[in-house]
């Protein structure tokens, strides 16, 4: 487990303009070290990427990558590109399932601009059978994010849902407040560094929160998602459904793509369900440098790639 001082490295180093450059110039080229873990930078390249997975038994949700827009026009323009990569899903027929972040459609615009562009989504995406699964970012967002979804959710949107971070000491209230509405919940550790004040700093924490938490939502939840790659967690979640006699379909497990693919076959041979979250886009070196800061050997599968090109 890489520590919180590497963690914190690795979302600065997502910031250097020019590790940027270098990543798009030759991360996702064919054989790109980037291309295990990023589906590509077209909904195109993403939806190719993804036709083998329902043959494997695996659910998907494709997430358009992007965060931060500053200004209006940035966000309406993410918003009308979202609209086109659900009417493209609907074209391949590939499952109809999408995930986004709010700072990409213009949460730090203003609460009004963040509706306004879910709900140009939410429109087709509703029209289609779509669910949409809003992603939670750091710790400042946590009450915006929640305040657009109840916002959504009381205009009549039900076919969406949320992320909540076990490593947020406020959690708990959260998962409460969201199982009483019905919405479904992708229950995570967390990637961001946050402060001491808001969230656990100690993996034995962040992982017994995780376990209560998702105690709650088996027990409580509408379909909840346990998303993670780690065994332990897993393996109680496992043990806990069987002990309360839940079916396996009364939850599914979520995973990352390019990740843990191992994990993820055997669970599906287990009979239990599994999605995998698929990022595309051209703003992906963010996400990239977030996925390295969480797992050590994600760092030497890049330094195995980078050097094997040489």
């Amino acid at each position: 487990m890489i520590d919180a001082a590497s963690k914190a490295l690795f979302h600065a180093l997502a910031q250097v303009n020019t590790l940027r450059r270098l990543a798009s110039r030759f991360g996702m080229r064919p054989g790109g070290f980037a291309r295990r873990f990023i589906a590509g930078e077209t909904v195109g390249e993403a939806i190719e990427a993804v036709a083998d997975l329902p043959g494997q038994g695996l659910r998907l949700t494709l997430d358009y990558l992007g965060e931060s827009v500053a200004s209006f026009d940035e966000a309406r323009a993410a918003a009308d590109e979202y609209v086109r990569i659900i009417h493209a899903i609907v074209r391949s027929g590939i499952e109809r399932n999408v995930s986004l972040k709010l700072t990409q459609l213009g949460l730090d615009v203003d609460h009004a601009t963040a509706v306004d562009n879910m709900r140009t989504i939410l429109e087709p995406a509703d029209a289609h059978g779509f669910f949409v699964r809003i992603d939670m970012e750091n710790s400042p967002y946590t009450d915006r994010t929640l305040q657009v979804l109840d916002t959504l959710w009381q205009q009549g949107h039900r076919s969406i849902g949320t992320v909540i971070q076990s490593c947020l000491i406020r959690s708990p209230r959260d998962v409460q407040r969201l199982n009483d509405m019905g919405v479904r919940v992708r229950l995570v550790k967390g990637a961001y560094k946050e402060p001491a004040h808001v969230a656990f700093r100690d993996k034995a924490q962040v992982d017994a929160a995780f376990i209560e938490l998702m105690y709650e939502l088996l027990d409580h939840g509408t379909f909840p998602a346990i998303a993670t790659h780690d065994p332990a967690m897993i393996r109680e979640t496992q043990r806990y459904a069987q002990k309360k006699g839940y079916g396996k379909d009364r939850f599914e497990f979520q995973m990352l793509y390019g990740i843990r693919r191992d994990l993820q076959a055997s669970l599906v041979a287990e009979g239990y369900g599994v999605r995998v979250y698929v990022p595309f886009g051209q703003q992906w070196f963010p996400y990239f440098m977030r996925r390295l800061g969480e797992r050590p050997a994600n760092v030497a599968f890049v330094l195995r790639g980078i050097f094997g090109e040489r």
